[in-house]
């Protein structure tokens, strides 16, 4: 899952990325709403978490913009002021929910995962591909009955092939929605972890679900039952 956080407060940007890193969520921070909205329009997120007060474009007026470029991704808006007309200017802008600063990170966190849920029915249900389990809710894995530990970025790569069964997956896609936007694209950090993830899903079962396609990427396939 990628979240994109706006927020021009750098101490508070620094622990909610922090915090939903660790929940294994890839994170990009934009500073300003003209960032914000440039990122937003061009990369692909399952989330947005936009502070209304920001400097060149506010959080009310990206968070329309972004609705009228047609993103539909969840919006998630901050705010100092408790005011609600705030409120109701938001949602009524295409905001999905808000919460007004300060407030938990605990908080913060079960409304976000309340609105990936809301994004769409695949969140809500285990993805599957063979004997291959991946529960969404609690981050947990299976194959053939059997749990499989995963580091963050190994259940977020898993997670992102599961939505994607059957498709190729380019190594820029998997960068730009496994890892932060700073990552060089031509690092070899999406084979590193591909390996890794193969060594625990695949290479004790049969048969095996990650395939390289050479030359374009990688898929998790799943084969048809033979009649």
């Amino acid at each position: 899952m990628r979240i994109l956080l706006v927020e021009d407060d750098a101490d508070l940007a620094q622990f909610l990325r922090k915090g939903l890193r660790e929940e294994r969520y890839a994170v990009d921070v934009a500073v300003d709403g003209e960032q914000g909205l440039h990122f937003g329009t061009v990369n692909p997120y399952d989330l947005f978490i936009l502070d209304i007060m920001l400097p060149q474009i506010d959080g009310l007026t990206l968070c329309r913009r972004l609705r009228d470029a047609g993103v539909t991704a969840p919006v998630f808006l901050l705010t100092a002021r408790d005011t609600t007309q705030d409120k109701v200017s938001g949602l009524d802008l295409g905001a999905d929910d808000y919460l007004t600063k300060p407030f938990a990170f605990a908080e913060l966190l079960a409304r976000a995962r309340a609105l990936l849920r809301r994004g769409g029915p695949q969140l809500q249900a285990r993805l599957k591909a063979a004997d291959l389990e991946l529960d969404p809710a609690t981050h947990r894995v299976w194959r053939r009955g059997t749990e499989i530990a995963l580091t963050n970025k190994e259940y977020a790569l898993l997670d992102f092939l599961l939505r994607n069964k059957n498709r190729v997956l380019t190594r820029t896609a998997i960068i730009e929605h496994v890892w932060d936007i700073s990552y060089d694209p031509m690092t070899n950090i999406v084979d590193a972890h591909i390996r890794a993830l193969r060594a625990k899903i695949d290479r004790d079962f049969s048969p095996p679900l990650i395939t390289t396609v050479r030359g374009a990427g990688y898929m998790l396939e799943e084969q048809e039952p033979q009649s």
